[in-house]
């Protein structure tokens, strides 16, 4: 059994802005080597060259103990510890790559928030399917890419279903700064971290439709419950959902345009054009609205989502249709 206290060499496989600034929190422990896979061979030879990753999280540079990395074989190679950090609609591409790169006592760390498209699997499902008996960990919380890599105090969450291992991976990766608190509730993490991505845009339209501050944090109050009856229903414990991977990511998520998902909604409701890439939230919404419709539970904020991403229906008449919805009982 690897000595998780004492790892040494770690592989971050995706170079985004999350990838990068979680590679540099890996490499602030001393003596550790930190592997930063992407794969793109000139993105690799930019970084490389200029110690920073302007395509993704520019201005901030690159721990020295940080080796970008093209070839995922070699970024594995010696890994002791691997933190998965491709979107999760590229996820299934990723660990059917590793398929005899790594052991299966090595710890996969997902650090991505989403269902896949298809399949309906959450990011550690995916993972068991491709690598079965592979160690898992999801990462999850109210985190920022640019807030961690400059150092700025940030909690997340660590979930296992092994108590033990999500122990170990919280003590081997976390800093005084990123400050990572254990848990066996990966459905929780999980949903918390997928389903308030898709709130997020919703938020991000009200924003962007000018509906004003009691408009967001009653949508923020509304889809928590939402958030909240789906995740039980699909085996989450309440008590997650109160914490930094469920509440806490989706306040963060939902009120500010660092978030990209919050960002994209922004720009659908100011009536421009979306961006070219998708927000998570976008990958995601009509996925849980599936999952909701089969476990017969009430979301509507993630079913107005939904249908204006399909394009059922605009924003002004998803907020025509809340906004219409019975008077009822809170809860």
């Amino acid at each position: 059994m690897i000595n998780l206290a004492k790892a040494q060499r770690i592989a971050v496989l995706g170079a985004g802005a999350w990838g990068t600034a979680l590679a540099n929190a890996a490499a602030a422990r001393a003596g550790r080597h930190v592997v930063l896979w992407a794969r793109d061979a000139a993105h690799v030879a930019e970084m490389s060259a200029e110690r920073e990753n302007r395509r993704r999280l520019p201005g901030v540079m690159l721990s020295k103990k940080v080796e970008p990395q093209a070839d995922l074989a070699t970024a594995v190679e010696g890994a002791q510890i691997i933190l998965a950090v491709a979107p999760a609609q590229a996820m299934r591409d990723l660990m059917m790559r590793l398929e005899g790169l790594i052991a299966t006592d090595i710890p996969v760390v997902v650090c991505a928030k989403g269902i896949e498209r298809g399949t309906d699997l959450l990011m550690s499902d995916v993972v068991a399917e491709c690598l079965p008996g592979q160690r898992v960990a999801i990462l999850s919380g109210p985190s920022f890419a640019d807030d961690v890599a400059r150092g700025l105090p940030t909690a997340v969450t660590l979930a296992s279903t092994d108590e033990a291992l999500a122990k170990a991976l919280a003590a081997a990766l976390g800093t005084q700064i990123l400050r990572l608190y254990h848990s066996t509730d990966v459905r929780g993490v999980e949903i918390g971290g997928a389903t308030k991505n898709v709130l997020a845009i919703a938020c991000g339209m009200a924003s962007g439709r000018g509906l004003g501050a009691s408009a967001g944090a009653a949508l923020i109050a509304r889809g928590f419950a939402e958030l909240s009856r789906f995740a039980v229903a699909r085996g989450a414990r309440a008590e997650t959902l109160m914490g930094l991977s469920g509440l806490g990511d989706l306040v963060l998520t939902c009120s500010s345009a660092q978030s990209r998902n919050f960002s994209f909604g922004l720009a659908l409701g100011r009536g421009e054009k979306a961006p070219e890439k998708l927000a998570e939230g976008a990958h995601t919404a009509p996925v849980l609205l599936e999952l909701a419709m089969q476990s017969r539970i009430d979301m509507p904020i993630a079913r107005a989502v939904a249908d204006i991403l399909s394009g059922a229906i605009s924003v002004d008449q998803a907020v025509g249709i809340l906004l219409a919805r019975p008077q009822k009982a809170e809860g």
